[in-house]
């Protein structure tokens, strides 16, 4: 048994919950001070915004894993939920895992395994490599899941609704199902899925695992229809599963149980973003901002180029730096008259693969200010330490968004910023993020890889009449928050329970 998880059976003195959600990360996280005390901060997101729209009605309960030492002191210490006043008014059970369970699951297969296969990240000629290692580290995961998997059948009442959150927890729905047959279970991808012939990189039988793991819910759903046709396809060609209709109407038959696929696209929170982006620390940001862009020669303003990401593997930000240095080279009118203003915070720095790439993007940013930099213009002002009110001040200041990753499930940068532009923003977009599904029609779309395509959209969304620019703004932000993440997670509730 897990460590932290009550014997099976039993459950909170709070009473059983009706609807649950499950994350590897939950709505708080907590610090361990030298004085033994815990400090608490709560996160943000989707999941928070919907779960807080479900009501109190709902007895709804959030179960997610202690992610360091803090969230483990706090999840011994609550032997259970978590107090309420430190959660935000959410009920939160939180799972005290081992560590070094939770490191082989997070880091060994989660991140380093089914995010590189779904993102296909792979250097195949190197990688993946399958061994004892593996072995070790997928057992692991299956502990990771299971743990999930009892706290969930005893926290939840009879016939409740649990809603599975991403590639942490594939394997969640099927345990669930073997300990609970009378639940209702969805599980939500938020990642892009890859095609059967790259999914297939993985061993045969965790393949297998993975996808009658997702089989277990009544429903499977992902953010385009895309990834949702590539899941069936898989389905079909390493179960043998039968697949049958259509565009969102499609379901999946294996072993003598149907589970529906549903597609649910996640939208910016526009309200919340145009409050936030105009409280006075933005305003201090973007004062902070202009003065690092500066004025043109002519002295008119500075045009921005804004890209926001972590240094994601996945997000491509060195090619973004490569086609902004073609951009300078191909147009030298626009050399002392643009910015690009690239926010690359720093994600996954335990892994030196995560290192390097943030390194590299450091590297050619220099490399470009060195080669094009004049005394009062630098043409990459970069920053690398996380700041959510220099980001919208950044998104406010947007005069083209690059949003350029390799692949991406969805992409809220590309919803996010043309909500917030203040002038409105011109939106280069790849055609592998989610996004480019919705957003298509009012973006310029470029191939990921092809950093002279990039460069010549660059060139055509600076170039853009204003008026034509605002115009296609005012319909990316519109189409941005036509699925809020209110909605987004009622939608999921209810048509699990139609």
């Amino acid at each position: 048994m897990v460590a932290g998880t009550p014997s099976q059976g039993v459950t909170s003195p709070e009473g059983p919950a009706r609807v649950l959600v499950a994350s590897n990360r939950g709505p708080v996280s907590y610090t361990l001070e030298e004085d033994g005390s815990l400090t608490a901060k709560r996160g943000g997101g989707g999941l928070v915004s919907g779960l807080s729209a479900i009501g109190p009605e709902a007895d709804a309960v959030w179960v997610c894993a202690a992610l360091g030492p803090g969230d483990r002191e706090a999840a011994r210490r609550a032997e259970g939920r978590l107090d309420r006043a430190q959660t935000g008014g959410q009920t939160v059970r939180m799972l005290d895992i081992p560590a070094a369970t939770f490191e082989a699951a997070y880091q060994g297969i989660a991140n380093s395994v089914l995010w590189f296969t779904h993102h296909m990240l792979y250097q195949t000629p190197l990688d993946p490599v399958f061994d004892e290692d593996f072995t070790r580290q997928w057992e692991q995961y299956e502990a990771y899941n299971t743990a999930f998997a009892d706290a969930l059948a005893q926290e939840a009442a009879p016939g409740a609704t649990v809603l599975v959150q991403d590639y942490h927890l594939t394997l969640v729905p099927g345990l669930l199902r073997e300990r609970r047959p009378d639940l209702r279970i969805g599980h939500f991808s938020h990642t892009p899925w890859a095609p059967a012939d790259y999914f297939r990189l993985l061993p045969d039988a965790v393949a297998r695992d993975v996808l009658r793991g997702m089989l277990g819910a009544d429903r499977a759903a992902f953010l385009t229809a895309r990834w949702a046709r590539l899941f069936a396809d898989c389905c079909a060609q390493v179960l043998g599963a039968t697949v049958t209709g259509e565009g969102s109407s499609l379901s999946v038959t294996h072993e003598g149980r149907t589970t529906r696929i549903g597609v649910h696209p996640l939208g910016a929170d526009g309200d919340f973003l145009r409050e936030r982006a105009h409280r006075d620390d933005v305003a201090d940001r973007m004062t902070q901002l202009r003065e690092q862009v500066g004025t043109a020669p002519d002295g008119t303003p500075r045009r921005t180029i804004v890209r926001v990401d972590r240094t994601e593997l996945s997000k491509n930000i060195v090619r973004g730096l490569h086609a902004y240095r073609r951009l300078l080279t191909d147009h030298p009118e626009w050399r002392e008259h643009v910015v690009h203003i690239a926010f690359a915070y720093p994600s996954r720095q335990d892994l030196a693969l995560y290192r390097d790439y943030t390194a590299e993007v450091g590297r050619v940013a220099d490399e470009i200010n060195a080669e094009f930099g004049t005394g009062d213009w630098t043409p990459v002002v970069l920053h690398v330490k996380d700041d959510f009110a220099r980001s919208l001040a950044a998104y406010r200041m947007a005069d083209v968004a690059l949003v350029n990753p390799i692949r991406d499930g969805m992409n809220l940068v590309a919803k996010e910023i043309p909500v917030v532009s203040e002038e409105g923003c011109a939106l280069v977009l790849s055609r592998e993020a989610g996004a480019h599904e919705e957003m298509a029609a009012d973006a310029f779309s470029v191939n990921p890889y092809d950093v002279r395509e990039t460069a010549r959209a660059l060139h055509a969304a600076l170039e853009m009449d204003p008026a034509d620019r605002e115009a296609r703004s005012r319909r990316l932000a519109g189409t941005a928050t036509a699925h809020p993440p209110t909605r987004w997670l009622l939608d999921q509730l209810e048509a699990l329970g139609s």
